[in-house]
């Protein structure tokens, strides 16, 4: 089990219970495929140094893991995939 990383970005959305449902949609994803989330951190909405998707700002979220080596691929590939997320990035700590 290796420690990760991630911080991903969110498109806002005036329902604040649209940011929580993808939150604990990714904390879950962590959980369902025998990981553990340590922390998970909003940073809020913040203005983007440059337009992004017609966007100028978004939600950071910042969650600490551990998980098997091969999860990572799959977790970004799950939020690529998402009309949600705008940017993610994860790194192995």
């Amino acid at each position: 089990m290796n420690k990760y990383e991630v911080l991903y970005i969110l498109k806002t959305n005036p329902d604040e219970q649209a940011i929580e449902a993808q939150m604990e949609k990714y904390s879950a994803l962590v959980t369902s495929n025998g990981g553990e989330v340590e922390s998970v951190n909003k940073w809020g909405t913040k203005r983007f140094a440059y337009e992004i998707d017609g966007k100028n700002d978004g939600c950071y979220v910042l969650m600490n893991f551990t998980a098997n080596s091969d999860f990572p691929k799959e977790m970004e590939r799950q939020m690529k995939i998402s009309d949600e997320v705008v940017r993610c990035m994860i790194v192995r700590k």
